[in-house]
């Protein structure tokens, strides 16, 4: 096992270490696994020869916190965590969370909100003119102006409001590492200003730029706003991305184009870096750190994705087009596995954003990137994407024959309508066989065709030809597991009238969702842009949005409509919308009509698994 990275004066001085070239302030705890964004970007730059030490949640309240590792060479590189620090701290409802699942413990509150921003602060109060360099998901969503549920509010660029120097966006092994050796080389910060996957700001507008709407535009024109996002989507692909420029006062803040992905070969040597896979000794006390456990004995296999769901910010982030390792490398790290302690033969996840998407939707994508004006899946698959699982499907037999593997599971999400596709039915078949922990887990979202449109999802006839085919493979196999359907409520364009069409399915299915996710608007995703402007940004067209608290609390109830305290919500849903036909005890009924007992009426809530 390798050691940790630096985390005190104490193991720089192991290393014979006075100085480093940069220091990490992460808002997670320190686990150097490659599921935690600090952990990759950490070993990266030590592989490429610099000196790297990582500051874990500090006290930002306490400067000296931050000088912990002394001042470094180069500069701070700062990543608040594999969560938005506003996502990782409050429900959709805006309460506060009780727990951080990457912090020791599952402790709460061992990160400030909007970390990017404090945590910037105080490194430049520490050390003044120290180059601050900000990336990891709450930057890359949060790089131009943006919709802020949590203020009710459109924000600046996040390189603004953090006074940082550089951003990067997307993926950063490639960016990273081009920064690093370019301050090696005694660039200054500022003078970086041509890397892809990096946003800075300037007075000057650059040449050759898709210019934006200004900030002050966009925040008093929501459709305006609408288009400004449109375009920002649009150019998300590395081919065919453009420079984007948005002027706010009298600053610009530059959106340099995407990072070209990951090749194959650059994939396998990341994920074979010497990470000691597990949290720091410091945490052992505190029970470790939870979020491990998720993905300890899992395998990323692939990464992007060109499923295009609205609500989804993957395609702001990593990207539409798909790169997966080589299957030497997933075997090695399989075995590897198998040596671990308390390893106990079941391999938890073999996958990525979507588990069955192996690379490229087209050859044209593999060629020349996406195409700007369409999705590949959606509501309706683009008739050049190309079906195959025989890679996939190859590593999963492999994986499942190594001495030491009992079972190899696959809990990624699997994107139903590709798989249905595929004309050959022996992944499904052997996905159905091997690679299920007794439920699958499938989102289909919504019944509504229209809010599925509106979603990026396919149609409802789709989802029920999965389940129709799942069920029979199972009654072919001998097999009795379940599927567990995952809805979403009040996303835009869903009205009460979509969601008693959903409850009417979900009392149909004999199926009640032990958990609703309400819609959480969150920054860079479509949907959201949806939800702040009224507009939907692909078509230009207004749409309807439940923001009021009643609405979203009506079609929050419906989903779980046979709950008590849902009771009183239901029937007033029901009688506003003219639909007392399902009040009674018919065997389409919801609930039973009102009597002097309604509060406190039980009703029957036990089937929750829908079985084949």
């Amino acid at each position: 096992m390798s050691d940790f990275l630096p985390i005190n004066q104490n193991d720089m001085k192991k290393r014979g270490w006075d100085e480093l070239d940069f220091v990490l302030v992460s808002g997670d705890a320190y686990v150097d696994h490659p599921s935690f964004g600090h952990a990759i970007i950490s070993r990266v730059l030590e592989k490429e020869g610099f000196k790297v030490g990582i500051i874990a949640q500090p006290d930002w309240t306490n400067v000296e916190s931050f000088k912990v590792l002394g001042q470094p060479k180069y500069g701070f590189l700062v990543a608040p965590g594999n969560i938005d620090s506003m996502v990782n701290h409050y429900t959709v409802n805006k309460k506060k969370r009780r727990q951080d699942s990457y912090s020791p413990g599952g402790e709460a509150g061992k990160r400030p909100d909007r970390a990017t921003i404090v945590y910037t602060s105080k490194i430049k109060q520490a050390y003044k003119g120290i180059p601050v360099i900000v990336g990891g998901i709450e930057s890359s969503l949060r790089r131009l102006a943006h919709y802020d549920y949590w203020s009710n509010k459109v924000r600046h660029s996040i390189l603004l409001d953090s006074k940082a120097d550089l951003l990067i966006y997307g993926m950063g092994e490639y960016p990273i590492v081009q920064i690093a050796n370019k301050l090696k080389q005694g660039k200054g910060i500022r003078e970086i200003t041509d890397v892809r996957g990096t946003v800075y700001a300037t007075s000057k507008l650059p040449k050759d730029v898709v210019e934006l709407p200004s900030f002050e535009e966009i925040t008093g024109d929501k459709e305006l706003f609408s288009r400004s996002f449109n375009i920002q989507h649009s150019n998300t692909d590395p081919y065919t991305g453009e420079v984007l420029a948005e002027r706010d006062g009298s600053r610009w803040v530059v959106q340099n184009k995407p990072s070209f992905p990951i090749s194959k070969e650059d994939f396998d040597s990341v994920y074979e870096l010497p990470f000691t896979k597990t949290y720091h000794p410091i945490y052992k006390k505190s029970g470790g750190v939870p979020a491990l456990n998720e993905v300890e004995f899992s395998i990323i296999n692939n990464r992007g994705c060109f499923g295009s769901c609205s609500f989804c910010a993957l395609t702001f982030h990593q990207g539409r087009i798909v790169t997966s390792r080589s299957e030497d490398s997933v075997m090695k790290e399989a075995k590897d596995l198998i040596n671990k302690p308390g390893f106990k033969g079941y391999i938890h996840d073999v996958g990525g954003p979507t588990a069955n998407f192996s690379g490229p939707a087209c050859d044209k994508q593999a060629k020349s990137g996406s195409c700007k004006d369409r999705s590949c899946l959606g509501h309706n698959m683009c008739k050049n994407v190309k079906v195959d699982h025989s890679s996939y499907l190859k590593l999963l037999r492999k994986l499942r024959n190594l001495p030491g593997i009992k079972k190899v599971f696959i809990r990624s999400g699997i994107r139903f309508d590709y798989l249905l596709k595929d004309s050959d039915e022996t992944f499904f078949k052997e996905l159905v066989e091997h690679h299920i922990s007794g439920q699958l887990k499938i989102a289909p979202e919504h019944i509504s065709n229209r809010v599925l449109q509106v979603m990026g999802k396919p149609k409802h006839e789709v989802f029920e030809s999965f389940i129709s085919k799942y069920q029979q493979f199972n009654t072919s196999l001998g097999k009795k597991q379940f599927f567990v359907p995952y809805f979403i409520s009040s996303h835009p364009g869903s009205t009460v009238e979509d969601a008693i069409k959903l409850a009417e399915y979900l009392k149909k299915l004999g199926f009640t969702p032990d958990q609703v996710q309400d819609f959480y608007p969150t920054p860079g995703t479509l949907s959201t842009a949806m939800y702040y402007s009224g507009y939907n940004p692909t078509s230009g067209k207004k749409i309807f949005v439940a923001t009021d608290h009643s609405d979203k609390q009506a079609q929050r109830a419906l989903l779980q409509f046979n709950r008590p305290e849902n009771y009183v919500t239901v029937l007033k849903t029901l009688g506003k919308a003219g639909r007392q036909d399902l009040v009674g005890f018919g065997p389409k009924a919801l609930i039973p009509p009102p009597s002097k007992n309604s509060k406190k009426r039980r009703t029957n809530s036990k089937l929750k698994i829908s079985k084949c």
